[in-house]
Order: structure tokens, then sequence, then C-alpha cells
């Protein structure tokens, strides 16, 4: 996977990741055209291989989802013949990703500071719990504990004093694997230019705080912390869901021009004149009246008709819809946010495609996750391991091929 297949062509990538963060920083990075190796424990492999329901052939969909685009060997890095294997690895790549506790590969004699005394351009890439410094350094977190914490789960529900709630998706995981991929490319910038490499330190922590963007901005002005407020924004209204009379709606009136052409839409040019809701402060201090209002119109006519309506005079709206809706709608269909893979057991899979298009170098989804220790002799071969000696160190159970 070393072809031209998208910007990051030839950067060599060794992924000590397991379940999510890491893994998608990896995934990002060979969508993008990196040769990403995913080194998995012995014996058992990735936790996601085993997450199950659902399965494809036998195959965890998790799994196949997070792993796509990688080359996959299996090896046991507290087997001395394993862990030589590693480091011969490692000793040409342009980046290492881990996602352990802090101190897990440092006591293995993996660490950064062990590794860059052989390979001083190596950008190693920690994606953690809360980081390699601080007082929670030590500890090892989840996405669910990293969205308590960063202060996304006292922003997320319907209203205040109701039982706490995440966000749907684990976005403390997904965003920091996405913040440790930025970290590598611009590391990677940076090594172009010098040939030296260094550290990149991110986690699900940070992850979580970097979503409280508007309410960290309120909270920093005023000393007030916001609490949930449903599909509402925190700064403006009209902009959340509204019911139809046959689902639910997403519209953005926040401006003035906007919300003057919501109420001709609406028939409700008389609320220009009436005080409560004469400009953007005015709306926010009364927005429950004039929510409600809104809602009695909305609820008296269907989706498509609203939706022709809010297109019609310019106002950015939408259907909210689940998964499945999501994945039949042309425009995702247009963007190639869902293609299909072939899976050495599985057949044609379907997964998300990459979000970021490339105008000269575009990326490339054409290969789908390993199953274990698909490539542990290719890779090994390709390191200079002839069959003879492949063969011993399966038998040592250093490695595991296929």
């Amino acid at each position: 996977m070393t072809d031209n297949r998208g910007p990051l062509t030839g950067m060599k990538v060794i992924e000590l990741a397991h379940v999510m963060a890491g893994p998608t920083c990896g995934r990002m990075l060979a969508d993008m055209g990196a040769d990403v190796i995913k080194v998995e424990r012995v014996p058992d492999g990735d936790d996601t291989r085993r997450f199950l329901p659902p399965d494809i052939a036998g195959e965890s969909a998790a799994y196949m989802m997070m792993n796509r685009n990688k080359r996959g060997v299996a090896i046991d890095l507290k087997n001395a013949e394993g862990k030589e294997v590693l480091l011969r690895m490692l000793a040409d790549a342009d980046v290492v990703i881990e996602n352990y506790r802090a101190d897990t590969m440092a006591k293995l004699g993996l660490g950064y500071d062990d590794l860059k005394v052989d390979n001083p351009g190596l950008i190693y890439c920690a994606i953690s719990g809360f980081g390699r410094t601080g007082p929670y350094a030590p500890r090892g977190g989840y996405d669910l504990i990293a969205q308590g914490m960063s202060g996304l789960m006292s922003i997320t529900g319907e209203a205040p004093g109701r039982e706490p709630v995440k966000v749907g998706a684990p976005v403390t995981d997904i965003t920091a694997g996405i913040l440790g991929a930025l970290g590598v490319v611009s590391a990677y910038a940076y090594k172009l230019k010098t040939g030296e490499g260094q550290m990149v330190d991110t986690s699900l922590f940070e992850a979580g705080i970097t979503h409280t963007y508007w309410q960290s901005a309120i909270a920093l002005a005023t000393g007030f912390a916001p609490g949930p407020m449903g599909s509402r924004h925190p700064l403006n209204t009209p902009y959340q869901a509204f019911k139809c009379a046959d689902g639910w709606i997403n519209l953005g009136a926040s401006n003035t021009r906007l919300w003057g052409r919501l109420l001709e839409i609406t028939n409700l040019q008389e609320l220009d004149d009436d005080p409560r809701f004469s400009d953007s402060a005015a709306r926010m201090a009364n927005i429950d009246a004039l929510i409600d209002t809104l809602n009695s119109v909305f609820e008296t006519k269907p989706m498509t008709h609203w939706l022709a309506e809010l297109e019609r005079v310019g106002i950015p709206a939408g259907p909210v819809m689940d998964v499945n809706q999501m994945h039949a709608d042309p425009h995702t269909e247009a963007r190639e946010m869902v293609v299909e893979v072939d899976h050495t057991t599985a057949g044609p899979v379907k997964t998300i495609g990459l979000p970021i298009k490339f105008s000269k170098t575009p990326g490339v989804i054409d290969g789908g996750a390993p199953i274990y220790g698909q490539h542990t002799r290719l890779v090994l071969a390709e390191y200079g391991y002839d069959n003879e000696e492949i063969d011993s160190l399966i038998g040592a159970g250093a490695v595991i091929a296929a």
C-alpha cells in the first residue's frame, strides 16, 4: 500500500493501538495514503474483534469499520523475539501510534525515549485518556469518562435537572483520533524540513474539551456554566429541531435576515413588531415563548412542505434522519461517504468513506480490514526475514500468521 493513493503516500506507520482512538488515527492516515501496519497482540488481537454482534461472515463489523485499509500482523511484545521483530519494524518507521496507559509502552522498553535513540526521525503519537502530563496522566480513560469530565455531559440532554446524557457517538474517542492524525501530519511536515521526529501527545479529555467552545466562551466570560438545551443553540435562536406533522426537521434562522424570511414563510410577520423578539438577545431571553409559537405552526404541515419553503427562501434546514436514512441519502452517495471494500473472508463489505477530499492526491479506500495475522508473513519478509526465520518465530509463539 505504498502506491500513489493519497497525499501521505510513502509514510510508514506502525499502529500499536486498539479499540477506537488509536485506530481512528491510523485509519485517517491510511485513507490518505500512508502504509499503516496494525500490530495486534497475541493471542487474541484487538478487543473490537470481540465486539459482537453484529458480524459479517463471522467477522466483527466494528473491527472492520475501524481497520479497513490497513495491513495486519500479530506479535507477542512480551516475547523477546517478538519484541525484536517490532524493533526492526520501528527502526525505519515514520510514525508509531499507541493508545495505552501512559507507562505501558515504556515498561516494555518501547516508549518514545527508547525508540528515538535508534530512530531520531520517529513521530511517536500517544493517545490516552488524560495525556502524558498532569495529575490524571496515570489514569486509564474511556469515552464515557472523558465526556463526563470534559463538561460534555453537562451540556448534553433535554434540560437541566434531567439524568446525565452522553453524546450518542463516542465523540472523544473519534475526535482524539482525528487530533492525533492532525498532530502526526503536522509533525511530519516538520520532519520533512528538518529530519527530526517528536512526540505527539493528545487525549480523550482534551478532545472532549474542544467540543465546548461556545459553552466555554459563555462560562469564561460570565462565570455561568451553561446546561443542556436539547437541540437548541446556547447563543442564538431559532436554531434547533422542530416537529412537523410527520417528523422532525432542523433549521437555523439565527440572524436578522433569516429571521425575517422565517416569519414570511410561517405567516408570523406580527412577531417582527413584538418587543420580546426584536433582536437576538430578546429572542434568547424569551426563547420558550418563541419556540412554542413556531412549533404550533410547524406541526400543521408535513416535512416536505417546510423543507421546500425553507430552501426557497434560503434558510439552512434539513430532516432529522436515522443512520439508515443517512446511508441511503443521495448526497451521502455523491460525496462517497459509503463505499465498498473486499474483505478476505467476508467478501464485499460497506464502510464509511474518507471525509476529506483532495483535488490532486485523492485518498483511496481499497482494502478490507485484515483478518488476524493476515499480513504477518508478508510484512516480516519485507523486513528481511526469510521463510525459515518466519517459521521459527511462529513456532516460538513470537508472532502469529493467518
